[in-house]
């Protein structure tokens, strides 16, 4: 068996040309101090030498790959599809490449996650939590090593990771209040894992919409699932079985209020006659689902830009990340026929 052949490095040429292979490295690099004639030499000889770039040793000269980490709970929601294309248009124009995983919701798969970035020497880290994450012990490499850390959507308070998420609360608030000028005064809750912001969040200004308008808070009318669609078919039953039925129904997301309100008028239940339905983050099936859903509008994409943003701007311009410990973005109210019972 013949050897493989050595890979051609800057010295062969170097030597070949006869010049010092300092020159070499900046004729390959275009560099505008080097004579046309010998840039010309430099090239045609690594051409017919069967020389490669090595970007891999270069980058662990400089220590930087040119990589960033995107770790996500699911790949397959219309939300994190958009926060992903605007992280890529960023990144994708300064220069770096993407490395995403999903975490599946579950903390076992975002620990190793998270182990194969470090592994991978990603220069900075975008993070959406997974459902079921009690600690972030598995992001401590990274700070120790000065490998910048950004939360966004799903986040969790750490004073050297900023935070990029939407002000759920006030959402949450104003989609309850909605109900309630409809004329709602039972009003279910379904609700996501409270270990997250986002469900947490939305959950306190439901409650806080209720508190403002003298409705009691009643906790047999909060449903904790995990907003998948066989969790709304689930709820459905539930609130079929409950000894007085709501007037109104608002889900943590569109794919759980949907397939609970497809399970109710199955039933001969009339929405939004005899229940009211909002949801949020405004998935397109929100349009299909007849009648449509009012929901929560914010754009993902937008926060993928602005996660991005505030990495590379960390990574490229040394920009302090404790400027931007947290970014709020806007989102907006979306009223549509499903909770539409007065006019």
């Amino acid at each position: 068996m013949s050897n493989p052949e050595k890979e051609v490095t800057i010295y062969d040429i170097a030597q070949k040309l006869n010049i010092s292979a300092a020159t070499v490295s900046r004729g390959l690099k275009d560099h505008p101090g080097i004579n046309k004639n010998t840039k010309k030499k430099i090239l045609e000889a690594a051409n017919e030498m069967g020389y490669r770039s090595n970007s891999f040793a270069s980058s662990l000269r400089t220590k930087r790959g040119n990589v960033i980490g995107v770790i996500v709970p699911r790949l397959n929601s219309n939300f994190m599809s958009d926060v992903i294309a605007g992280i890529e248009k960023i990144v994708n124009d300064s220069g770096y490449n993407l490395f995403i995983s999903q975490s599946l919701e579950t903390m076992d798969k975002e620990v190793s996650n998270a182990k194969a970035m470090f592994n991978n020497r990603v220069d900075g880290l975008l993070v959406s939590l997974a459902y079921n994450t009690t600690n972030i012990d598995h992001f401590e490499t990274f700070i120790k090593r000065d490998i910048p850390v950004i939360f966004f959507d799903r986040v969790v308070e750490h004073e050297h990771c900023p935070s990029i998420f939407i002000d759920n609360y006030k959402a949450a608030y104003n989609i309850t209040t909605h109900l309630i000028d409809q004329g709602c005064k039972r009003i279910v809750h379904i609700a996501g894992n409270q270990l997250r912001n986002v469900y947490r969040d939305r959950l306190n200004g439901y409650k806080k919409a209720l508190e403002d308008h003298q409705i009691v808070f009643d906790n047999d009318l909060l449903i904790i699932n995990d907003l998948s669609a066989h969790a709304g078919m689930q709820a459905a039953q539930q609130i079929l079985e409950m000894a007085v039925m709501p007037d109104g129904v608002f889900s943590s997301n569109d794919l759980c209020a949907i397939s609970c309100m497809q399970v109710l008028k199955s039933e001969g239940i009339k929405i939004p006659q005899d229940i009211a339905f909002a949801g949020f983050n405004n998935d397109p099936t929100s349009c299909v689902i007849e009648p449509n859903l009012t929901t929560i509008d914010y754009k993902g994409y937008e926060m993928g830009e602005v996660a991005a943003k505030v990495l590379i701007g960390h990574l490229d311009h040394n920009n302090d990340l404790q400027q931007t410990h947290s970014l709020i973005l806007r989102s907006e109210l979306i009223v549509r026929d499903s909770s539409r019972k007065k006019g």
